[in-house]
Order: structure tokens, then sequence, then C-alpha cells
């Protein structure tokens, strides 16, 4: 096995919630835009930079029963990031219009990054989809059961063998 994937198969792959994945995400722009600001003089090139790995770790180490939220909590968290580096003065107003001129004229970042998260999401779940079918046709059929192999149920046992949705 080439090394990059054992490297890749030894990094931990915890499995948030789809509120925990926004948490870490939003934690983690929030920290890189402090950081940014403290050290880079609020660079939005660097920020943008650090939001696409985030939104890659975001999608992938969300559970598998919450994917859609990764590409909906994402964007979520290059806003709260955004106000260290946006700048502006002036009170409440003026830092709110310096955070929407930041979004706005940043706005590629934040599509980068949203797709990225869409993109790992929407593999993981297609991967999904194929193991629980896969596994679904490996299952064995029990023949006992009444009205096996037929009905609307398409041939899967009917309504005994149905498993909960989780």
């Amino acid at each position: 096995m080439p090394p990059v994937v054992l490297a890749l198969r030894r990094l931990p792959s915890p499995r948030l919630t789809g509120l925990g994945a926004g948490l870490f995400a939003s934690a983690v722009m929030l920290t890189l835009g402090f950081l940014d600001r403290l050290l880079l003089d609020g660079s939005p090139v660097v920020y943008g930079l650090l939001f696409l790995p985030v939104s890659a770790l975001t999608a992938l180490w969300v559970r598998t029963a919450d994917l859609v939220t990764a590409p909906i909590g994402v964007p979520i968290a290059f806003a709260v990031g955004v106000v260290p580096i946006a700048g502006g003065s002036g009170g409440l107003g003026g830092q709110a219009m310096a955070v929407v001129t930041a979004l706005a004229v940043h706005a590629g970042w934040l599509y980068g990054g949203t797709l990225v998260a869409g993109l790992i999401a929407s593999v993981r779940k297609v991967r999904e989809m194929g193991r629980r079918e896969h596994a679904r046709a490996m299952a064995p059929v029990d023949k006992e059961t009444p009205g096996a192999g037929t009905g609307a149920a398409g041939g899967r046992g009917g309504a005994a063998r149905r498993r909960p949705v989780v």
C-alpha cells in the first residue's frame, strides 16, 4: 500500500453530529481568523486557503446520518471566522458593513469551501448507499417468512425484514 494511504489511515476519524461539525468548523475558523489577524495582519488569501482544509475535515468527520449538514455549516463557519479579519470601525454598524463586504469580496473562497464540503459529503453518501445495497444483496433471504420473494417489498421478505431508518 502506498505510504500516503498509510499516513491518511493513521489520522483520527471522529464522527461529529451535525451540530458538532458546525461548532467545530466555526471554532476553528474563528481561531484561524484571530491568528490571521494577529500574525498576518488579516490576509484574506491565507484565511481562504485555510478554509478549504477545514471544509474538507468537517465533511470527512461528520456522521453519515448528518452528511447534509456539512455543506450548510461550513459557510456559516466562514462568516463567523471572517469577523476578526474584516476590519471595520465606527461601532456595530461599521463592523457589520465590513463583514458583509468581506463576505462579498471573498465569495470565491466561500463557494470553493462549500463545494469541497458538498463534494466530499456527496461521495460519502453515495458510497454508503452502495455499501447498504451490497449488504442487502448479500444478506440471506429467509425462506420461512410468509410472502418472501413476492409482494410490494420487492422480494426482500416484506415488512418483517425492514430495518428502522436511523
